[in-house]
């Protein structure tokens, strides 16, 4: 009996000393590399998605809610179609190559590159940042940096040991699946702050699938805010991506 009492304290001073390491005792300390290896192994890995979403945008002006459906086969083609009370009223289309908008309303359309998205969502996407922000992956590569880790209100916090003279970036994963919850970008020069909170994660088909997120875009002389709700998510289904500009829209012009 004594060897087991012994025992015990032993591996509780010893538990004692690793959570000395991080702010919040009811999480073990990992290390950085095992959190970014369990994140990648958590990673989406089906090939395509199709779903339909309930989006809230709120930039230099209110707009009202308004819904749309996704398809998307990975590392290829994005595509939305937008619709209210019904009634279609945009389509957009994504690939790594372009960006094409067409909107009913006022009849106007955009084909060119990712600077509408990036103005949309109040700073600079590509295809893989888009992407990756619809899967609930974290929209830069956690394998590109060495990390310093904590842990904050019972999640690990991830704050890049380098300091990066362009933008700073803390990811904040969920100690359980290792999702990422949450991730802030700050963009010094510029004057920019994004941060991504990503609403809780549900197995779809063997898959991790958040429910939603939501974006604050903020800079020296606008705040944008787009939350997203998906209902009817599924996996690996035939799609289509009918997309064409009518004849007569009017073509966006972008500084």
């Amino acid at each position: 009996m004594n060897r087991i009492f012994t025992l015990l304290i032993i591996v509780l001073f010893l538990a004692s000393c690793k959570a000395g390491k991080v702010s919040d005792k009811s999480i073990a300390y990992l290390p950085a590399k095992t959190i970014v290896k369990n994140n990648r192994e958590a990673a989406f890995n089906k090939e395509s998605v199709k779903a339909s979403m309930t989006i809230k945008y709120k930039g230099k002006e209110e707009l009202p809610n308004i819904n749309a459906s996704l398809r998307m086969v990975k590392d290829s083609i994005i595509w939305f179609n937008f619709s209210k009370l019904g009634f279609p009223v945009a389509k957009l289309k994504i690939t790594p190559q372009e960006v094409k908008f067409y909107e009913k309303i006022g009849k106007t359309s955009f084909n060119g590159d990712f600077k509408l998205i990036s103005k949309w969502l109040g700073t600079e996407f590509d295809f893989v940042k888009i992407q990756n922000l619809f899967l609930g992956e974290a929209i830069l590569s956690l394998e590109d940096e060495k990390y310093q880790v904590s842990v904050k209100d019972s999640k690990y916090e991830l704050l890049s040991k380098k300091r990066n003279p362009i933008f700073d970036i803390k990811y904040w994963i969920d100690p359980l699946d290792f999702k990422v919850v949450k991730e802030e970008i700050s963009h010094v020069e510029k004057n920019q702050n994004l941060t991504i909170l990503y609403k809780d994660f549900h197995k779809i088909s063997e898959s991790l699938f958040p429910k939603g997120f939501m974006i604050s875009a903020v800079s020296d002389d606008m705040t944008t805010i787009i939350d997203v709700n998906y209902k009817n998510v599924q996996f690996n289904v035939p799609l289509k991506f009918p997309f064409e500009i009518p004849a007569g829209y009017r073509n966006i012009e972008l500084e």
